[in-house]
């Protein structure tokens, strides 16, 4: 048995006799030494080793003179490593923070606003988080023969300032803010849930949220704190298909997870028929183990809610929770058999439920304020919300997503995305201002369809004006739908309205002709994949008139005596010249558009099929008069087989190409932007 981290640092509140999430960890560690903590594939670490492990990375700490309630950044890809450090950060009275490596310039960001004194990391991560200057860095990890890493660099001269608590923690923000966690309240969080989840050891938690959020960063806790194992994915975070696998094989009870992520495992399969009720899906079998599903980090409709819960065996549970990051992950929390009654319209309501063990929600004047478990001040979520007849907290919204309407009133966005949900062909929706040419703006409706169906099946402005016809405000119906496969998110599960495509119709023209936002405004140079239309004019200006003139001098080697102009009285015998010219460098223009022409005519988005029909068919018209002519002169006006074979193998095949270009020039564009003015 390795030490305690009572008696191996006694100046940490725990070794005091304080109760912490790391006193929890260690007695675990203590009677269960061989029951598994982590299970990352096919590798499962027991309490004893991870206890050992982070008691080792903790001493390095220490050694490396970290400051008391020291700040810690952790940029660990493997979060087995990951849960290892910020184990040894508590034991060794720091403070710990989690960096999202996987995407540098967020980790960048966080590196910044945190200003820590000490950073984990291995050189290549530490690298791309370009933490070279003023931050001292720590290399996990041990060499071949045993040998401990480096010692730390000194610190600085002035000592570093005193941070508190137990945990940094990040909100799920498109752009993350710090919230400092105390010891107090990291423990309270985890009885809140382990109340709530009713948490046993035996328990196989996973988390589908990337551990710099606090889904993962803070609920750590749930499965170590209660004896059970934390599942781990392979990688630096969960690829598609990879949860579905690890629940079957690790036999997961408990997934934390969003919206999205529950749909992705819940909704993904094709449910089999059933004959008893058709109605309704029918529960997954492969998902057997699972007896509790917390959904959080964005709103949750009724109508999910229930799909979830018919695709898990009978008696599971799942959970839609309200959590705050300045209250460690907790808030309000709502499962199904909290109804007292069946309620209307289940399509257009997320509720939240009932506060947590601990916690406190209040409505003041219409905004959610939450007191978190084990005291402190009231936390302003800036959310919005109704405490209904039947005692149960509802959803309205976010106070900072109110957007201005065309007459310049200021609707609340939520009732109005929810009306949108009404409609049986759309899943997700959102509505955001969006800038048109000339001044002012408009309403634009971003739609996804419901999980498994494709964008083809959400309805086009027309559509949607007529559903929500006499239900909302006439200014407040959205002027454009942008159709999509799925809404952006944010890494903790929140729908992004900074990251919604802006329809560049609609955007007003800035200096130089481009627009802003993701897609611009109206521009010259349109992308389609990694191809422009501007590199495709200058291609068609450099390359056909030198392949042109190729074409050319080649003709008499090829076709011998086609262009042959002796004896041709002049001024015909130019013109003739001029058009076998014409020809080679319409060759030229052909052979350019055929390796260069098919990305810019996507971007018309008219459809794969006939896109790629007429591209061939542009290339072809251009391409075949040269060879054609010149076998035309070449044949005998009295040779019917070669003219037979002449008339088939290229004037019918020129008329089909022109057909093919008809049609792709007069077929609608299949966009995701449908306007109606």
């Amino acid at each position: 048995m390795t030490q305690s981290p009572q008696s191996s640092q006694p100046d940490h509140p725990a070794r005091q006799g304080a109760d912490t999430v790391l006193h929890r960890f260690g007695e675990w560690a203590r009677r269960t030494p061989e029951a598994p903590a982590l299970i990352t594939g096919d590798e499962t670490v027991p309490y004893a080793v991870l206890d050992a492990e982070s008691d080792r990375l903790a001493r390095d700490l220490t050694d490396g003179n970290l400051p008391a309630n020291g700040l810690v950044a952790l940029a660990l890809p493997r979060q087995s490593e990951l849960v290892t450090a910020l184990l040894a950060v508590l034991k060794a009275g720091g403070v710990y923070a989690v960096l999202d490596v996987a995407d540098p310039r967020g980790g960048r960001r966080q590196l910044a606003a945190l200003a820590p004194d000490l950073l984990v990391a291995g050189h290549a991560d530490a690298a791309r988080l370009d933490a070279g200057k003023g931050v001292r860095i720590l290399h996990p990890g041990r060499g071949a023969d045993g040998a401990a890493p480096p010692p730390l660099p000194a610190p600085a001269p002035t000592p570093a300032p005193g941070h508190g608590g137990a945990a940094v923690l990040f909100t799920g923000a498109a752009t993350p803010r710090p919230v400092p966690v105390g010891h107090a309240l990291l423990l309270a969080a985890y009885e809140g849930w382990a109340e709530t989840a009713r948490l046993t050891p035996g328990d196989r938690h996973l988390f589908t949220a990337g551990p710099d959020t606090t889904p993962f960063a803070a609920g750590w806790t749930r499965a170590l704190c209660s004896g059970g194992a934390l599942v781990l994915p392979e990688t630096a975070a969960w690829l598609p298909g990879q949860v579905r696998r690890a629940v079957r094989k690790a036999e997961v009870s408990v997934v934390h997870t969003d919206p999205a992520g529950a749909a992705d495992l819940l909704l993904a399969q094709e449910p089999p028929a059933s004959d008893i009720a058709p109605f309704r899906l029918a529960p997954d079998a492969e998902l057997r183990s699972l007896r509790l599903l917390a959904v959080s980090g964005d709103r949750l409709y009724l109508d999910e809610h229930s799909a979830f819960q018919d695709r898990l065996r009978p008696g599971a549970r799942v959970l839609n929770v309200y959590a705050l990051t300045e209250a460690a992950g907790t808030g309000a929390w709502f499962e199904l058999p909290q109804l007292p009654a069946p309620l209307d319209g289940p399509e257009r309501i997320s509720l939240l439920g009932t506060p947590f063990p601990g916690c406190r929600v209040r409505v003041l004047d219409g905004q959610l304020t939450v007191d978190p478990p084990g005291g402190g001040e009231a936390i302003a979520t800036g959310d919005l919300g109704v405490l209904r007849p039947d005692g149960l907290l509802e959803f309205g919204g976010r106070a900072a997503d109110r957007i201005e309407a065309e007459d310049g009133t200021r609707i609340d966005p939520y009732p109005l995305e929810s009306e949108i949900r009404a409609h049986a062909s759309v899943g997700t929706a959102l509505v955001a201002r969006v800038s048109v040419a000339g001044g002012g703006h408009r309403l634009v409706a971003y739609l996804s369809p419901p999980h498994g169906l494709p964008a083809e099946v959400l309805p086009d402005t027309a559509r949607l004006r007529e559903h929500l016809k006499g239900k909302v405000p006439a200014d407040a119906v959205p002027r454009a739908v942008v159709r999509m496969r799925a809404l952006p998110r944010t890494r903790a599960g929140r729908e992004d309205r900074t990251q919604v495509p802006q329809p560049p119709l609609l955007l007003a023209p800035v200096a130089g002709g481009r627009g802003g936002g993701k897609y611009g405004g109206v521009r010259t140079s349109g992308t389609a994949g990694s191809q422009e239309v501007l590199p495709l004019g200058s291609a068609l200006g450099c390359g056909a008139p030198l392949l042109g003139l190729l074409a050319l001098a080649f003709t008499s080697v090829i076709w011998p005596g086609s262009t042959d102009l002796t004896g041709v009285p002049n001024p015909w015998a130019a013109l003739f010249w001029i058009l076998y010219l014409c020809e080679s460098l319409a060759f030229g223009a052909g052979v350019v558009f055929l390796f260069s022409g098919r990305g810019p005519m996507l971007a018309q988005r008219r459809g794969r099929g006939i896109t790629t029909a007429a591209h061939l068919a542009i290339a072809y018209l251009l391409i075949a008069w040269w060879p054609q002519d010149n076998l035309y002169r070449l044949a005998a006006k009295q040779d019917w087989p070669r003219q037979a074979a002449l008339v088939y193998a290229f004037n019918v095949p020129l008329m089909i190409a022109a057909l093919v270009v008809a049609i792709y020039a007069t077929r609608k564009p299949v966009s995701p932007f449908d306007f109606d003015d």
